[in-house]
């Protein structure tokens, strides 16, 4: 030991000498000014130098930490930390963590960060430092569409498919026959300018008639009824439902895109197109691409997994060139993925830790960033965001319920099944993004439709609680009386 630690002094000391000679000789051959004597100089004050030629310490750590990279890094950082305390904090109520990372991106944003703190607030969230952010939030939402798309049980589907069908669709027909009409009434207040009342219409509609599914799944996950018949047939509607709901925007983002209907005809048969080829070329012949063992295995290797990412990416890439949104390749993705061997659990398990820590919180907080609850100028605006938020819960609790009923289900489980499906959460601020990066929605009708996907989020759980205890009280004995 005492060998080696002689060696190494030798041997870096020499080096040490040896780098400190030629830096020295260079320095005098080509008499240039070091930064030792330039710091010198302006401590002493000798001519010839200024201080704008040196720069101090804090300068310095200024100039790094308006960085892009140290930007981003604090970025991350800040959403990171605040959407797991938030989500945590959340969940201790009863409620999903992701309820706690909607509220922490809009406590990010400038309605309460913002409102307190301006300075901080341009400084780690400036508009010009924020496409990296989008950028990365839409990486996240893709890969969580590709999970939404394995997790889809189509077998479940088939056999609750025409119940399914018709409670789901009167979930989406009465809160999107309400949104219409919203959008009727105050589309001259909420519309970006120049926005076409159709598209804002549409809008509007489809953003009022969605259910979040995953959200929906890890609800009924950790209230324990995932497994009975309540829980089967709320999945297999959200299922069913997000299918048309996702359907209908892939339809409408085509058709606001498109210059004319032409245009819009031939991007949805381009769109059909790529749909039979992932349909019926490609999902046939996965399993056998992959290769049966190299499915079965507990750990699927590095090699299969760049494969399943290659076509998530370039399912993506296809429809976002056809002029809709990546996300739609990449739950086209998720739905064609084999089902061999639990491969589709396997795959979900090495995705959900990136999805759910990292990338979908950045997503909350690029929705958070866009949602200024200051906006909200007065009584009459907070009256029509009540407004929509009742007709909301109105729409989809009371279409669900009523169809339920309908079908032969008691209202013991129709009402429950209400409450589920108006859970709207990460898929209504999708389809809200999409609404605002279209210029059709104004920041002001984001904000509005955010707070409406929290607040309707946020109440599933006491809804659920409600009706299970008035159920419970109705199916109660009675005791004699003496």
């Amino acid at each position: 030991m005492q060998r080696t630690a002689l060696y190494y002094l030798i041997i870096v000391g020499l080096a040490a000498l040896g780098l400190f000679l030629i830096l020295r000789a260079g320095d005098r051959t080509y008499g240039q000014v070091s930064p030792f004597k330039a710091s010198s100089a302006i401590a002493t004050g000798q001519p010839g130098v200024t201080p704008t030629e040196g720069h101090s310490f804090a300068t310095h750590l200024r100039e790094s930490a308006a960085d892009p990279l140290s930007r981003f890094f604090l970025q991350l950082f800040a959403v990171i930390t605040v959407s797991y305390s938030f989500g945590w904090l959340l969940t201790r109520y009863g409620q999903p963590a992701v309820v706690g990372e909607m509220l922490a991106g809009i406590v990010l944003g400038p309605s309460l960060f913002g409102l307190i703190f301006p300075g901080a607030f341009q400084f780690v969230f400036a508009a010009s430092a924020l496409e990296p952010l989008r950028l990365l939030s839409q990486v996240g939402v893709c890969l969580f569409m590709f999970a939404v798309g394995m997790e889809t049980e189509w077998a479940e589907l088939r056999r609750k498919a025409l119940t399914a069908v018709f409670v789901s669709h009167a979930s989406i027909a009465v809160p999107g026959l309400l949104g219409a009409g919203l959008a009727f009434l105050f589309y001259e207040r909420l519309a970006q300018p120049g926005a076409p009342f159709i598209q804002f219409a549409l809008f509007v509609s489809v953003s009022m008639s969605i259910t979040a599914f995953p959200v929906l799944v890890r609800i009924l996950q950790d209230r324990g009824i995932l497994k009975t018949s309540l829980g089967r047939m709320a999945a297999a509607c959200a299922a069913v439902g997000d299918a048309t709901a996702w359907g209908l925007l892939a339809l409408l983002v085509a058709f606001v895109k498109a210059s004319d209907f032409s245009g819009a005809a031939m991007c949805l048969g381009l769109v059909l197109v790529f749909a039979g080829v992932m349909f019926f070329v490609i999902k046939p012949w996965l399993p056998r691409w992959l290769g049966d063992e190299a499915l079965a295995k507990a750990k699927p290797p590095k090699s299969l997994l760049a494969i399943v990412m290659a076509i998530v990416l370039a399912s993506a890439f296809c429809t976002q060139l056809l002029g809709i949104h990546a996300l739609f390749g990449a739950f086209v993705a998720g739905l064609i993925m084999p089902t061999e061997h639990d491969f589709r659990a396997k795959l979900g398990v090495r995705l959900e830790n990136i999805s759910t820590v990292l990338l979908l919180p950045v997503f909350f907080a690029s929705s958070g960033l866009r949602t200024e609850i200051g906006l909200l100028h007065g009584r009459t605006d907070w009256l029509i965001c009540l407004l929509i938020i009742a007709l909301a819960t109105f729409g989809k609790l009371g279409g669900t319920s009523v169809a339920a009923r309908l079908t032969g289900m008691k209202w013991g489980q129709s009402l429950p099944l209400g409450a589920l499906m108006n859970t709207r959460g990460l898929m209504e601020l999708i389809a809200l993004n999409l609404g605002y990066e279209l210029h059709i929605l104004s920041q002001q009708a984001f904000s509005m439709l955010v707070l409406m996907a929290v607040i309707t989020t946020i109440m599933t759980g006491p809804l659920l609680t409600l009706f299970g205890s008035h159920q419970a009280k109705r199916l109660a004995p009675v005791e004699p009386l003496p």
